[in-house]
């Protein structure tokens, strides 16, 4: 019994008011039990001990609650014990001890359930607040986030740090010896004005707010909390200060935000990085688009008079000519032939690399211009003593008629090339659901499979395509500029087998 009781009123280890309040109810409860041993059992003092239990719940504890009804009923017992020894136990008495019994443990019960809907209400409550902590930092992260440069992202981190925060202004900028710099924005709450609001973009900040306390972390307040300072860290070029003017939310809150955005502005540093650079390569690109395009196209007019002149002497415009000589001029002509094609290529992918597509489109014989081609190649393929089998349909298309004969010169000049003396061309025309189907069939030694996937870039030469590397890129390209495609395979009979595959539909033209 005696253990019981100690281990009863032993106080139970309770935050400090928890403590306080043990204290009061067990004192209370002492001197209700006095009274009731004192008193006669039919004044009925022993309801009084519900008073302690009462008070036990503005604690924050079950425990206390618990302990002081079975406390109660133990003083109550003890009280009916002492009365009827000292005065006799009628049945009024009885009765009333029943009552007070009953009193003790409704009011605990009643407390309890009190006590869980309270603790019910608070994390009700506090998970409210979490929620919508959370919601604010979702939409502060929503309002800042995206592919942003550093001054966009200062702007909106303004703006949203406003509305989160509920300030009346909130001002970003970077601090630069003890002055606010660029980039630089302010956001005002609704209603004010920017003539209300004096900035202090380029102005002497004051102490207070460049020294950040010892141990305050990255948010701070100032002037007894009528202004909130925090830094989002950039490294070399500067911290970032921002200024909020009597924010409505605590200080935690402000201080998760400025966490949130930190990430974000680091991003963003790599983003100007990354545009800064692509401007450079941009740059880049145009500078050698336009070396590649002058040279291209100043070497084409001494090309065209050097090989006038040695056509005009080949004909014996200056008089008989020896066979050597002869034989060296053709050469000269042919190189010279060689160097032109060359330029063309060169002019036609700084073209396309440049998206300039600026020919006019028009109705295209392709079987007329694929037998062009072939005429254009005779002498060599008869050099070579090659049969060229052909099968050309009548197609027609909507297209850029110089740019689809280079895509075929360029399928046939290489087939012509790689092919061993005395074999088989077949050359194929036809359409085939909608779409202009030319095949290009050679008996060459063909492309390695490694090679392949690199056959249509640029500068890729070894083996069937090779050359400047030119030829079989500008076929893709010109064939992607139409909306068509251009692959390669090497068949069962060992054979190279390239096809340019274009859409016949499109735009009729007038007249």
């Amino acid at each position: 019994m005696r253990d019981t009781l100690r281990l009863l009123l032993a106080p139970p280890k309770l935050p400090l008011g928890d403590s306080t309040l043990w204290t009061v109810c067990l004192m209370a409860l002492a001197v209700v039990l006095l009274i009731d041993l004192l008193t006669p059992a039919s004044l009925v003092v022993g309801t009084l001990l519900t008073v302690p239990i009462a008070l036990a719940a503005l604690g924050t504890s079950r425990r206390p609650v618990v302990i002081l009804t079975l406390l109660g009923v133990l003083a109550s017992l003890v009280a009916a014990l002492e009365n009827a020894l000292e005065d006799g136990f009628s049945n009024a008495d009885l009765s009333n001890r029943v009552v007070s019994l009953l009193a003790i443990l409704l009011v605990g019960g009643l407390t309890l359930r009190s006590r869980d809907a309270s603790e019910r209400a608070v994390r009700i409550t506090e998970d409210e607040r979490q929620l919508r902590r959370e919601r604010l930092l979702r939409r502060l992260a929503e309002d800042v986030g995206g592919p942003l440069g550093q001054a966009e992202f200062v702007s909106r981190a303004a703006s949203a740090l406003q509305h989160l925060t509920g300030a009346l202004s909130v001002e970003v900028g970077a601090v630069d010896r003890a002055m606010l710099r660029r980039p630089y924005a302010l956001a005002l709450a609704s209603g004010l004005k920017a003539e209300d609001h004096r900035s202090r973009l380029d102005t002497r900040l004051p102490l207070e707010y460049l020294a950040q306390p010892v141990g305050a972390g990255d948010v701070w307040a100032v002037d007894g909390g009528a202004f909130v300072l925090a830094r989002l860290r950039r490294g070399e070029d500067g911290d970032l200060l921002l200024i909020l003017h009597r924010p409505e939310t605590p200080l935690a809150l402000t201080a998760e935000a400025i966490s949130a955005l930190q990430p974000l502005l680091e991003r963003t540093a790599l983003l100007d990085d990354l545009r800064v650079q692509r401007a450079q390569l941009s740059e880049r690109g145009e500078l050698l688009r336009d070396l590649v395009y002058a040279f291209s196209h100043d070497l084409r007019t001494p090309l065209l008079a050097n090989a006038m002149n040695m056509e005009a002497a080949r004909r014996g415009a200056y008089g008989p000519l020896p066979g050597a000589y002869r034989a060296t001029l053709e050469n000269g002509l042919e190189s010279n032939a060689t160097l032109l094609a060359l330029a063309e290529k060169l002019l036609l992918v700084t073209k396309y690399e440049s998206g300039e597509a600026d020919d006019e489109m028009e109705e295209v014989n392709l079987r007329a211009l694929v037998q062009g081609v072939l005429e254009d190649l005779r002498p060599r393929i008869e050099t070579s003593r090659l049969t060229v089998e052909r099968d050309l349909r009548a197609v027609r298309l909507w297209g850029r008629s110089h740019d689809l004969r280079r895509a075929a010169q360029n399928l046939l000049d290489n087939a012509v090339k790689f092919s061993p003396p005395g074999s088989t061309l077949h050359v194929a025309l036809s359409e085939e659901d909608g779409e202009a189907v030319l095949s290009v069939q050679d008996e060459g030694p063909g492309v390695s499979q490694a090679r392949i996937p690199h056959l249509f870039q640029r500068f890729r030469g070894g083996g069937a395509g090779s050359g400047t590397g030119l030829g079989l890129y500008l076929t893709r390209r010109i064939a992607e500029a139409h909306g068509g495609t251009v692959r390669y395979i090497r068949t069962g009979q060992n054979r190279s087998l390239f096809t340019l595959t274009l859409p016949v539909s499109g735009e009729t033209p007038h007249g």
